[in-house]
């Protein structure tokens, strides 16, 4: 790897993101071709095939994924220098990337603007996926922040709490246990669920949450999307599992109510996440004491019933 260079690793990167060499070659502005003659020259220096043509395009191998996780963290590094650099100037400006799991949708981007305001000059990227999506972005180092609800156990992390996070139960208006007090959760065991796919938190806790009360509950359908399974309970395809912050329009509009369940609202903690062998570069650190000091006034209101 001696005499390959950062153009060359970055041209490898390209193509592992885009999947051709044609479209790689015209994110980063340079002809296929040049393209080509750099990953042949990169991959006689390495002595393994890096990118192999498979269907469904240009694909890396096992020796190419590793090469672009490295072209990854070195960026990252070169960025830290960069906002460093900057922070010598003292000028509070800089690039950070910021992940957010999808149910934090609700209130991040109110959070995110009122940060804004306050330091304009600094460029945010913003990231929304599921938590193992999140988790996997910040292992790459392609995340320098993240809002999550749960810090990962699978990374060394260093976490501060934004606020309360609740999770409840959601069912239709005309639903038999809406006026019912004390639910408790074993007779839910013959109601459908609407439940979140593998990798995301919510699906996570509530799994926990039936285990703990020595509950099956029945499965109807997997949804990506807590605004699909919001829709889905309103039409009465079943009742679901989910944060609170994500159904505040929904149950002031009376088009959704909150099961009263034994053990619930479930009261767990937004956080604001990074990896604890990554030190906080001055416009990331900015990010992260916003959100610990000032994230907690945006969150929604939820008007809970009991």
């Amino acid at each position: 790897m001696r005499n390959v260079s950062l153009k060359q690793m970055r041209m490898l990167a390209a193509v592992v993101r885009h999947g051709s060499v044609t479209a790689a070659a015209q994110a980063i502005g340079v002809s296929a071709p040049a393209v080509t003659m750099q990953l042949r020259q990169m991959q006689d220096e390495v002595g393994l095939a890096l990118i192999e043509r498979r269907q469904g395009g240009m694909l890396p191998t096992a020796a190419g994924l590793e090469v672009a996780h490295a072209v990854a963290k070195i960026e990252a590094v070169l960025d830290e220098c960069r906002a460093t650099l900057a922070g010598y100037s003292g000028a509070t400006r800089g690039d950070v990337s910021v992940g957010v799991v999808s149910t934090a949708k609700y209130f991040a981007p109110r959070a995110l603007a009122g940060f804004l305001k306050m330091h304009p000059r600094i460029d945010l990227r913003l990231t929304v996926g599921n938590r193992a999506d999140i988790v996997e972005r910040l292992r790459r180092h392609e995340i320098d922040v993240a809002i999550t609800g749960r810090p990962p156990d699978e990374l060394p992390m260093e976490a501060d709490v934004i606020g309360e996070h609740p999770h409840v139960i959601i069912a239709p208006p005309e639903h038999q246990l809406v006026f019912q007090r004390r639910v408790a959760p074993q007779m839910l065991a013959s109601e459908t669920f609407l439940m979140r796919e593998p990798g995301s938190g919510t699906r996570g806790l509530m799994e926990r949450f039936f285990a703990d009360a020595a509950t099956d509950v029945r499965i109807g359908m997997q949804i990506d999307s807590n605004e699909t399974i919001k829709q889905a309970v309103i039409a009465g395809l079943g009742i679901a599992f989910i944060s609170a912050h994500a159904i505040e329009a929904e149950v002031t509009a009376r088009r959704l109510v909150i099961l009263d369940v034994q053990g619930l609202p479930l009261r767990r903690q937004w956080y604001a996440v990074h990896l604890r062998d990554r030190p906080l570069l001055p416009a990331a650190r900015l990010l992260q004491q916003f959100l610990t000091n000032e994230g907690k006034r945006y969150l929604p209101d939820v008007p809970l019933p009991f």
